[in-house]
């Protein structure tokens, strides 16, 4: 399966303002048969990097005006839904990677201590592994109610856990407070998710956000916002939560001024 991704971004830079972009695929995952090419106008100096997550990093120093970042790809997928395996089993935390502790202590929108309590009242008593983390993603969908005028840079998963509504990354960080609670690393991913296999969502395409969990000594996807196994799923950035995955920080002053996105089968 071939699909085409991509995005347009405009935004008015007020005074000269270095910025971070987390806008590639993560390196050495896919196959392109159009490789991404990042072009920027007005043209400036990049300059590109791994950080600690493996996330291919862009750093510019953006000039007063308005900015340009465009970027088109074909990535061929094997077309299939993401994996699922109802037999995978929970490690205990001492047979854990060592690089797979961090994913289980809180950070900036997971408050793990908030949330452990509950966790353990809920699903202290059921099934384990996989189906464990299936039954937090069940009660994340039926819990929030899905509203784009929810969002908000400031909304932690507690946010999300009292207020009840929100956006496809309020879903993913109460999801993966949750797992975390439990004992069950889980880290945060964004990509890019089209319609692809499901009905046409007719709002205008954006990227999207979800969760892995380390289980059997695989990470598996879970998306507790769509709550089903979706095809075509596009990883661009890894993270503890959103702060590691933003895909544009500015120090300075900016103004997005324009923003589309596309991901479909071609």
């Amino acid at each position: 399966m071939r699909i085409q991704i991509g995005y347009n971004l405009r935004f008015q830079i007020p005074a000269t303002t270095p910025v971070l972009l987390l806008l590639h695929v993560q390196p050495n995952r896919y196959h392109f048969l159009q490789p991404e090419r990042l072009t920027l106008f007005p043209n400036v100096p990049l300059d590109t990097f791994l950080d600690v997550n493996g996330n291919l990093c862009t750093r510019l120093i953006a000039q007063p005006g308005l900015l340009t970042l465009t970027n088109d790809a074909i990535v061929e997928v094997d077309g299939h839904t993401d994996a699922v395996n109802t037999m995978a089993h929970q490690l205990p935390i001492q047979e854990l990677p060592i690089n797979t502790l961090p994913f289980l202590f809180a950070s900036r929108y997971c408050e793990v201590d908030r949330l452990t309590e509950f966790a353990w009242q809920r699903f202290g008593n059921g099934p384990t592994g996989y189906q464990r983390v299936q039954a937090v993603c069940q009660f994340v969908h039926d819990h929030i109610r899905f509203d784009y005028q929810a969002a908000s840079p400031f909304k932690s998963a507690f946010d999300a856990f009292t207020q009840r509504q929100g956006v496809c990354r309020d879903f993913a960080h109460l999801a993966i407070t949750l797992c975390r609670c439990l004992g069950i690393p889980a880290r945060y991913a964004t990509g890019y998710l089209g319609d692809i296999g499901v009905p046409i969502d007719p709002a205008p395409m954006d990227f999207s956000a979800w969760f892995e969990a380390f289980l059997a000594g695989t990470w598996y996807t879970f998306d507790a916002r769509h709550n089903m196994p979706r095809i075509g799923r596009i990883v661009m950035a890894y993270g503890h939560d959103a702060t590691e995955t933003a895909l544009t920080s500015s120090f300075g002053p900016t103004v997005l001024q324009q923003f589309t996105v596309w991901t479909k089968e071609v």
